[in-house]
């Protein structure tokens, strides 16, 4: 469960935004100054902190620049009167994840903790793992061939603008990758990559998952939820397998295209939004355009810069590549030495048909990893692959 703590040195002000917090499930913790607060953080590990800027003893600013000293991945979100340029931009160089003016908009103040605590909770991810270098995120998308180093440009070049993507490809070929990579090359990255994979959601579910919804706007909505577009707020929303949308949903999503606001199920207000959408599928969309499947006027709203992401099948040049990096991944992952493979056992991945793409690969080699000797050969590839 994710643990708050409220500094503030109004004590109805903490305990009505405890109410509000403990209601949406999170763990909550006051302060009722900078000094209390700032003893607590450095006794314990908070994902956000909702802190007061005018504050006797000492203010949100100097208990704000002292918890940057110390190491921690807590957030913090600055609720203040005192919403001058000034105090803005003081706080944003000390490292505040967003400054909110008192009143606080409710709505605007939840999406904000949820867009915090999921940045605290990737950086606590990267802490735990082996620092990535630039090098080894360049690797991501592997591979010599024509068509890996084209896609790869295509994305140097579209990642830093505004412009939306659709991502195409069979299952397994890396579409979430790119669409990662590109969310990393923007300047967009700092906020948040929400993925919704519209396949797994009930098409009864997902504009609900979408959009949001009030409470009691259908006989489980026990409480309002905020939505994937109003999670992405500033950042990247990545629609996986949208060509699996129910046409209802698809009026939405253009509408929110169109006019960048959505309304939740159940409401009325319109709430704008500011994301990017990066959509993906593995569909032929033309074709589900001519059945009556998908909105053409929503498949030119997404298809601004089409990338098509190669089958394996047609870069089987990048196979002897791709192996020997995860099998190197691989061995770190189990902390082992990696395994050697040989040159017939690469030649014979080559000629397989690879119908389950880079994923089916990878699986192997996680195969390969476990069950063979210091060195892979044909006969094992054969017995596993």
């Amino acid at each position: 469960m994710p643990k708050l703590l409220i500094v503030d040195d109004e004590k109805n002000i903490r305990s009505a935004m405890r109410d509000i917090l403990e209601f949406e499930e999170y763990e909550v913790d006051e302060a009722q100054n900078g000094e209390q607060g700032l003893s607590m953080i450095q006794r314990d590990n908070y994902d956000v902190v909702l802190c007061d800027i005018k504050m006797p003893t000492m203010d949100g600013l100097e208990m704000l620049s002292k918890a940057g000293n110390l190491g921690k991945h807590t957030q913090f979100i600055m609720v203040s009167a005192f919403s001058d340029s000034e105090t803005i931009n003081k706080a944003t160089e000390l490292g505040a994840f967003d400054f909110i003016p008192k009143p606080p908009d409710l709505n605007r103040q939840l999406v904000s903790i949820k867009n915090a605590i999921q940045k605290s909770v990737e950086i606590q991810n990267s802490n735990n793992a082996k620092p990535a270098c630039s090098s080894d995120f360049e690797n991501e998308i592997i591979g010599n061939s024509l068509c890996v180093l084209r896609m790869r440009e295509i994305i140097e070049k579209v990642g830093p603008t505004e412009a939306r993507v659709l991502i195409t490809g069979p299952n397994g070929a890396g579409k979430e990758m790119v669409a990662k990579w590109l969310h990393l090359k923007s300047n967009r990255a700092k906020k948040p990559l929400i993925e919704v994979n519209c396949a797994a959601i009930p098409s009864e579910l997902i504009e609900s998952e979408l959009f949001g919804h009030e409470k009691g706007s259908f006989t489980s909505a026990i409480k309002q939820r905020i939505g994937k577009f109003e999670q992405a707020e500033g950042g990247t929303l990545f629609m996986d397998e949208i060509g699996d949308m129910s046409l209802t949903a698809q009026a939405k999503v253009l509408r929110a295209l169109q006019e960048n606001k959505i309304t939740r199920v159940g409401g009325e207000k319109d709430i704008k939004v500011n994301v990017r959408i990066i959509a993906a599928t593995n569909k032929d969309l033309q074709k589900e355009i001519e059945n009556g499947n998908f909105r053409e006027d929503l498949f030119h709203r997404l298809n601004v810069i089409p990338i098509k992401v190669p089958a394996l099948s047609s870069r089987r040049e990048d196979i002897p590549v791709l192996i020997q990096k995860f099998l190197a991944d691989l061995g770190k992952q189990y902390n082992t030495m990696p395994k050697r493979i040989c040159q017939n056992a690469i030649n014979y991945l080559q000629e397989l048909p690879w119908t389950g793409n880079v994923r089916e690969l990878h699986n192997v080699a996680e195969r390969l990893m476990i069950m063979c000797d210091k060195e892979i050969t044909l006969e094992d590839v054969q017995a596993y692959a």
